[in-house]
């Protein structure tokens, strides 16, 4: 079964494009390199078993991604200077705290594109992704929670919350995922991704629509966004259920573990939004 999910779509045993191992005769990635030729006879296919993804293997990476996260925001908000002063008032240092905010989104974005695309997974790569994404975070929570406080621990339990009902609704539930609902899915996010963008670019020029700010239209997409980052989350359970259920290398584990992340870090992103517009004068 095809992914169409561009962070899994690289992966040849989540699409069912992997050698067949040899015990069972199912489709499972390679887990070595054939032998060599013996007296000009070819020999069967060896492999060296390196492991299998399970359950656990996801848990644990996507625990070790997730706890970078957050432990490079934490030292974001702490290490960055105050966003406004006694007063009330922005700081001349606030700059340096939207300059993280701004370059750790894009570096982060761009490091998504690349790992989305690669078709071996880069375990280095998936941790820089969490250190980009950890500076983004930490900034944009420390700003949001300098004007509206409260909004963080609301947006943490509230993602919390829904990533623990999406998963007990999809397993009490046995939510089935059909190929068509991985494409709406899929081109859902990818153009709402590209109407952020265009807003985003717009901004620079003074003629944005409002679909990133946080009056009515940037409350519409918020809701809308987290809505997409709920069914995403369907998705990536279904795809790790399916990884673990061909028996992909325990390296795939990473692959699982940054779609994950991808995942809830983009349901925290637009809790806090949310938040903010509820609580906005």
């Amino acid at each position: 079964m095809q992914s169409s999910n561009p962070v899994f779509q690289r992966s040849d045993g989540f699409n069912g494009r992997g050698q067949t191992y040899p015990a069972s005769g199912m489709r499972y990635p390679a887990y070595g390199t054939p032998s060599a030729p013996t007296g000009g006879v070819t020999q069967p296919p060896t492999y060296v078993d390196q492991g299998r993804m399970t359950l656990d293997s996801v848990v644990q990476k996507t625990g070790i991604t997730m706890g970078l996260v957050v432990l490079v925001a934490a030292l974001t908000w702490i290490l960055t200077p105050a966003v406004v002063n006694s007063s009330g008032e922005t700081t001349a240092q606030s700059g340096q705290v939207a300059a993280l905010w701004i370059g750790g989104a894009f570096v982060g974005f761009a490091l998504s594109l690349v790992l989305s695309f690669r078709k071996v997974i880069s375990p280095p790569l998936v941790l820089a992704y969490a250190v980009a994404e950890g500076v983004f975070i930490g900034a944009m929570s420390k700003w949001f929670e300098t004007i509206w406080p409260g909004v963080v621990v609301g947006a943490v339990i509230g993602t919390v919350a829904a990533g623990a009902g999406t998963l007990a609704a999809y397993k009490f539930f046995n939510i089935s995922v059909s190929p068509r609902f991985r494409k709406w899915v899929v081109a859902a996010m990818i153009g709402f991704v590209a109407v952020t963008l265009l807003d985003l670019v717009l901004g620079f020029f003074g003629a944005d629509l409002g679909f990133n700010g946080l009056g009515g239209l940037g409350f519409v997409m918020s809701i809308l966004g987290l809505g997409l980052g709920v069914l995403m989350l369907i998705l990536d359970f279904d795809y790790v259920e399916q990884g673990i259920r061909v028996g992909l290398p325990e390296r795939d584990s990473w692959r699982a573990a940054f779609g994950l992340t991808v995942t809830i870090i983009w349901i925290y992103i637009e809790m806090l939004r949310i938040l903010a517009i509820l609580r906005g004068d």
